[in-house]
């Protein structure tokens, strides 16, 4: 009886281990991490599309990019470790960035519909 009862707890021990040391805790959630990066790329192409000096980029930048950390009720450092977490999870970071890239598809596609409807020419 007790060597059952030491196998058991032994089990039950090797069994919790097993689940492995992944702290998901303070990780930005996968949609919330979705809309978040789509908005982080569309003001990174607007940042670097002006022909601008790089201490200009950081002097009006930065506060951007904080308005975004603020609006997703985040800052920098969980960004950065979520970041970093989804980098540990290729499968999950894939699929997170296809749909960032559908989403940016999408709104290059209504801008283009709009330069269309008001007469401008495609760029």
């Amino acid at each position: 009886m007790h060597k059952y009862i030491t196998l058991f707890f032994l089990v039950t021990f090797f069994l919790s281990s097993c689940t492995g040391n992944k702290d998901t805790g303070g990780i930005i959630k996968h949609n919330r991490m979705i809309s978040l990066l789509t908005e982080f790329h569309m003001l990174d192409g607007r940042m670097y599309s002006f022909d601008t000096a790089p201490d200009s980029l950081y002097k009006y930048g930065n506060d951007r990019y904080l308005a975004l950390f603020k609006k997703y009720h985040t800052d920098s450092a969980q960004f950065r470790k979520s970041y970093k977490y989804y980098t540990t999870q290729p499968i999950e970071l894939q699929a997170i960035y296809v749909q960032v890239m559908k989403n940016l598809k999408e709104k290059t596609d209504s801008i283009g519909k709009l330069e269309h409807k008001n007469g401008l020419p495609p760029k």
